[in-house]
């Protein structure tokens, strides 16, 4: 593919690199556009998604919306291993389990407590904090007997649980509890071509 695909995201957005992550994973060529929030309430954004929210990719006039949506898009299209995303229906099922968690608790949980500590958005943080508890001790437990979410190899699962999950002490969920879900971010950090999830800057 000679082209780049357009990404318009943040660093310090937990979406935009899941999005980030796949396309180095499958060596995408890219073109990371900052949109702060003003720029997501414009005309030209808004057409691209309603929502107002980031990511959104471009990929030759092709436009998706949705982190989790871009990264099924991405490995429908370009993944000829069919390794990210399985096709049969097992397979495909314990990925989509996990993008819904991603969705769900992980979103309520650790991305809202960090909007609070990092963003100063106005949020229940503690209510955060419980959520990202349970999820946490729920996907140690899970993980104590499994080496990766969805298969015996890396998949969509995992990318769409990684960003959050590395980033929650930000929010002030601390991991050190959760010996198996380290060693889980371990293993994904060790794949050739991986972005960690970059800190906050001080202040």
């Amino acid at each position: 593919m000679s082209r780049s695909i357009k990404l318009y995201g943040g660093k310090l957005s937990g979406h935009s690199h899941r999005v980030e992550l796949l396309l180095g994973l499958l060596s995408l060529p890219y073109e990371l556009i900052p949109t702060p929030p003003a720029d997501r309430k414009t005309p030209a954004f808004l057409a691209m998604n309603p929502f107002g929210q980031i990511p959104v990719i471009d990929d030759g006039g092709v436009i998706v919306a949705d982190s989790n949506a871009i990264i099924v898009y991405l490995a429908k299209r370009y993944d000829e291993k069919r390794t990210w995303l399985p096709e049969d229906p097992v397979g495909e099922a314990a990925v989509q389990r996990w993008l819904s968690v991603a969705a769900g608790q992980l979103a309520y949980g650790p991305a809202t407590a960090r909007l609070g500590t990092v963003f100063k958005l106005p949020v229940d943080c503690s209510q955060a904090v419980e959520i990202a508890s349970r999820l946490f001790g729920v996907m140690d437990s899970y993980l104590a007997a499994h080496n990766l979410l969805a298969a015996d190899y890396p998949t969509l699962a995992d990318l769409a649980c990684y960003s959050y999950t590395r980033a929650a002490p930000d929010g002030g969920v601390e991991l050190s509890s959760y010996a198996n879900i380290v060693g889980w971010l371990e293993r994904l950090e060790a794949l050739p071509n991986f972005q960690r999830m970059p800190n906050p800057p001080a202040g």
